[in-house]
Formats: C-alpha cells, sequence, structure tokens
C-alpha cells in the first residue's frame, strides 16, 4: 500500500481533486479512471471511501513522476469544498482548561478525575468561513481580540448514525489541521441574557474563521490520533505546543457523541478542540500581517497570513 496524501487544488479556475505522492500531485480523476470512481471533487472520493482508498493507494504505488506537478508548483485549497458540518469542539484538552481557570482567576487546580460526561460542540460555517493553506485571513473589522487556536481536524469517510464508540475510527477517512480562529471580544452580548448571553456567529463564523489544510493525510497512514503532537506558531515564535493526550475526550468519543444526533456525511469535518498555548490569557491577539503557522504530526503544516 503506498502512502499518499488526498488534497484539492486549482487547476485555472477549476478546483480538482487531487494526490500527492513522494511531493509530486497528480489528478485523482486520472488516476482512477479506470475504477469506476467519480473523482470529480474530494467530497466525492469521500463519498465511496473504503472503494476509493484501496485504488488510490494501489494506484499511488504505480505513479510515473512525468504526469504529476511539483507539489510547490501547485495552488492549494482547503482539501474539502465545502463540508456539510463543521464541527468544533470546544474546551475539550485539559492543558487549554487549566491556563484558562488560570486566567480567570480560579484558585484551585483543574480536576482531571472529573471529566465532563460528553464532549461539548459548536457549529462554524462551511463555505462562508473555510479557507486554505496560504490564503490571506481577513481579520474582522468588528473585533479587536482574534485569537488562534490550532486543531486536529478528523474527515469523515464513512458516515452514520448512532455509531458505537468501539467503531467510531471506522468512520475516519483522515486527518487535517484547522485554525479555529475566535473573535474573543465578540463571544458575549450584554444586552442579551441567559443562552443568548454567547454570540457563537460573531465569535466563530466570520468570514475566512476557518482555515483548513493543507491536505488529508488518510488514516491508515497516521498513528494514533490521541498521540500527536500539536504545534502553533506567531511570526516564528512557538505559542502552542502540546499533543491529542492531552484531549478531554478523544476521536472515538466525538464520533459516538455527534452521531446520536445528526447523521455524519461524508467530508463532514471534526476540528477536536484546541491545547493550552492560545493567545487571550496573556492579552495576546492577531493582528494585520501575522503569520500563523500549524504543525500536526503527520499531517502537513498549515500556513496562513492575516490581512
Amino acid at each position: 500500500m503506498a502512502d499518499y496524501r488526498l488534497l484539492t487544488y486549482r487547476d485555472g479556475n477549476k478546483p480538482v481533486a487531487g494526490v500527492l505522492v513522494d511531493g509530486r500531485v497528480y489528478s485523482a480523476a486520472a488516476l482512477l479512471r479506470s475504477a469506476g470512481i467519480d473523482a470529480s471533487s474530494v467530497k466525492a472520493l469521500l463519498g465511496t471511501w473504503a472503494k476509493t482508498h484501496r485504488a488510490l493507494a494501489k494506484a499511488a504505488g504505480k505513479v510515473k513522476p512525468a504526469n504529476g506537478k511539483p507539489l510547490k508548483r501547485i495552488k492549494l485549497l482547503a482539501p474539502v469544498l465545502f463540508p456539510d458540518g463543521l464541527f468544533c469542539a470546544g474546551a475539550n484538552y485539559w492543558d487549554h482548561k487549566e491556563e484558562m481557570a488560570r486566567a480567570e482567576g480560579h484558585g484551585r487546580p483543574v480536576d482531571r478525575t472529573q471529566r465532563p460526561a460528553e464532549p461539548w460542540f459548536f457549529l462554524k460555517t462551511s463555505a462562508h468561513s473555510i479557507i486554505g493553506p496560504d490564503a490571506p485571513a481577513h481579520l474582522p473589522t468588528v473585533s479587536q481580540q482574534v485569537d488562534w487556536e490550532a486543531e486536529l481536524g478528523v474527515v469523515i469517510g464513512k458516515g452514520g448514525r448512532d455509531i458505537p464508540i468501539e467503531r467510531a475510527l471506522d468512520a475516519v477517512a483522515g486527518y487535517t489541521i484547522v485554525n479555529d480562529l475566535s473573535a474573543r471580544d465578540l463571544m458575549l452580548r450584554k444586552d442579551f441574557g441567559g443562552p443568548m448571553t454567547y454570540d457563537w456567529i460573531g465569535q466563530k463564523c466570520f468570514t475566512d474563521a476557518a482555515p483548513i489544510g493543507p491536505w488529508i493525510t488518510p488514516a491508515a497512514f497516521l498513528k494514533d490520533p490521541s498521540n500527536l503532537s500539536i504545534k502553533l506558531w506567531v511570526n516564528g515564535a512557538i505559542k502552542q505546543n502540546s499533543n491529542t493526550n492531552q484531549l478531554i475526550h478523544n476521536v472515538p468519543e466525538q464520533i459516538a457523541y455527534l452521531s446520536r444526533h445528526v447523521t455524519l456525511m461524508p467530508g463532514d469535518i471534526i476540528a477536536t478542540g484546541t491545547p493550552a498555548g492560545v493567545g487571550k490569557p496573556r492579552g495576546e491577539f492577531l493582528k494585520k500581517g501575522d503569520v500563523v503557522k500549524i504543525e500536526i504530526e503527520g499531517c502537513g503544516t498549515l500556513t496562513n497570513t492575516m490581512a
């Protein structure tokens, strides 16, 4: 089984599903021409993931370099254009929960034995918010406190409803990187009370709020998703340096929870939460020209410049 990555790139004005093998990008449609698989988009490929993965892994072992293009000459887009659902886990890293508790002046340490029974999620808009690697991320003019959040993204292949924890990883096609940009100063609405105190559109769903990429690493080529290094830099200074072993609810638990409430669809993305090192506790926020780089073990590098 040959190693490869699944991605979307721009060919002229058209988004095309592509396959990265040994630093060169090939058209997925060309590789799958005789396989009878819809390769019109990455989302279409994910719709038949088991068959698609076998065919791509086989084809990747037979590629001719002359038929591919160097990665550096390719304009990458977000790997899935666009998922039906972008589900984001909140407060899902122990080290992040501890840093926020310290910032908010809570006197006692977080008790790691007191784990919430279930994960907690919010939604981000898809076509409105998602951008790809190296695309400028436009900061909202109504916010002065946009924060970074590096997150492991889980890409659904075989979706479904009521997926048990013990079979949840069977639903995963692969993994990517998500930057859950957050407008901290738009979180609270003082003119409303109760559940309407929190403004999830303002703080989370603005234009360019969800850089994703650079590609999808198939699950077969990634080691245990609960033990991956995750790092983020702003202008070359490291801000987040953690590991997915700090997750409060792991990937299978998140999939099982979501699938009890909705039918997960091929191409859906789950942003699994962010570790310690965000800007809010230190009063540091993004400004025009800042370069944010995220690396997650086995998933590549996602870089975006704030605009």
